[in-house]
């Protein structure tokens, strides 16, 4: 616990065997209550050999169900757990566990919802290996995003994030994309609901292991987020009110 408060992290794996001991065995265990494991129908051992490092909640979907589904049944999981933080890591090692107490303390502490470890805060990206047009694509959706979404953050497309169990309860994830543009439809929903987002700066790493979405897929990955950005920014400025953001409660 940190604070008084049960911390989960979350792993939704998809072929992580090779990565997934690295990045387990770094997790600060003595603040860390309990690690959840979905293994979305890999074709690798990741559930095999998350079991034999000890981790007691796994779940392996027989189906694929995308990156977004995945991170559906992680959350479903936390909260089923009582989780009251819940840190959403990736297990391909990309980003450091390390930092798992930050984002914890500034959610237990009360002053942010949610908190995102920024690839873009610091010099990180490029020197980690980010390719050169991910890191420009990156930079252009942000800076839209900022306007759209009448924010202020360094990136909306990290995948290391730490959750309030407040928003889990509000934010209607389950209706979000099963893919990867689930993540950007929960920030905004996030800001929507006016949540307060923190960030802190992530280091990262790129390499062949590592998981990361080819050229097309990033392209499909950057229309839906301008899609989403648009969408917010009409439901903003009381056009119209998508299922998206209608709350849980």
């Amino acid at each position: 616990m940190i604070h008084g408060k049960k911390l989960v992290v979350v792993l939704p794996a998809y072929n992580a065997e090779q990565t997934l001991q690295s990045t387990f065995t770094e997790i600060p265990m003595d603040i860390v209550d309990e690690v959840v494991l979905v293994d979305d129908a890999s074709s690798d051992n990741t559930a095999e050999l998350g079991r034999k490092l000890g981790i007691t909640h796994i779940i392996r979907h027989e189906k694929n169900r995308g990156y977004g589904g995945n991170q559906k049944t992680c959350y479903q999981k936390a909260l089923e757990l009582q989780a009251d933080i819940v840190i959403m890591l990736h297990p391909d090692y990309q980003y450091t566990p390390k930092l798992i107490p930050a984002m914890a303390e500034m959610i237990a502490t009360g002053m942010y919802d949610m908190v995102l470890g920024s690839r873009i805060l610091g010099k990180g990206a490029l020197k980690g290996g980010m390719p050169l047009y991910k890191y420009i694509a990156n930079r252009f959706l942000t800076f839209v995003q900022n306007i759209l979404i009448s924010e202020k953050l360094s990136e909306y497309h990290t995948g290391y994030r730490a959750y309030s169990r407040t928003i889990l309860e509000t934010v209607n994830f389950e209706n979000n994309s099963e893919d990867f543009v689930f993540d950007n439809e929960f920030i905004s929903q996030t800001v929507f609901a006016k949540f307060r987002i923190g960030e802190i700066s992530c280091p990262t790493k790129y390499f062949d292991e590592a998981s990361s979405i080819n050229f097309s897929r990033s392209v499909k990955y950057g229309m839906g987020v301008l899609r989403v950005s648009f969408q917010h920014f009409f439901a903003r400025i009381g056009m119209t009110k998508p299922d998206l953001y209608k709350q849980k409660k």
